[in-house]
């Protein structure tokens, strides 16, 4: 059924196409990569919103940050945020042949810190969390209140291969699960949870109260 959906999908443009191959010559790690179904998702969201100001916890190879960028509004920009610069060298290359190297700005460094240190005020468009399990509370309170009206905050690996469904998990399925929870019960947000890859929670940020 997978098979037959992605027939039913945007095909990888020559960029992309070399960077999965290249990340995929990674080993196991390349599983951080988001699909390419995904991928597409990612970037037709982003153009149907109209979105300028993009930010992502977690670059990896930087497939989802070209989707991002790929769907940018005129005048837009991807800030991508990654504890390593292990992969930069291949984010920065696939970023080139695609044309939208000066459509994104990489910062490297705890993601947690570099987001206290963002305008407090309501500025982004798309937030996208796709990085240590464990963090994702913390990015989802940095995040939420920068978020303009009606802006989405997506989350990725909220089934966590499955795991996340049983009252038992633990490690970081643990984790997961307990950002589900915190997300339901956030009401500055309205919810929905995809079966999409791993599952994808898109939220939209509730315009406040007049």
């Amino acid at each position: 059924m997978l098979e037959y959906a992605l027939t039913c999908t945007e095909q990888p443009v020559p960029a992309q196409r070399r960077l999965i191959d290249a990340t995929a010559a990674l080993g196991q790690v390349s599983e951080m990569q988001v699909v390419h179904g995904q991928a597409v998702f990612l970037t037709v969201l982003t153009a149907a919103i109209g979105a300028r100001t993009v930010i992502e916890i977690g670059t990896f190879t930087g497939d989802s940050a070209l989707a991002f960028a790929r769907g940018l509004a005129p005048g837009g920009v991807v800030d991508t945020y990654n504890v390593t610069d292990e992969w930069s060298q291949i984010a920065s290359r696939a970023w080139r042949e695609a044309g939208v190297t000066d459509l994104i700005r990489q910062h490297i460094g705890n993601a947690a810190d570099l987001l206290d240190e963002l305008p407090q005020e309501s500025f982004v468009n798309i937030a996208f969390i796709d990085a240590d399990k464990v963090g994702y509370i913390t990015y989802w309170e940095q995040l939420v209140p920068r978020m303009v009206d009606n802006g989405l905050i997506l989350a990725d690996n909220v089934l966590y291969y499955g795991d996340a469904v049983s009252p038992e998990a633990e490690g970081n399925a643990a984790a997961i699960r307990a950002f589900n929870e915190h997300v339901m019960a956030d009401d500055r947000v309205q919810p929905t949870m995809l079966p999409l890859a791993d599952g994808l929670t898109i939220a939209r940020k509730l315009p406040r109260p007049n």
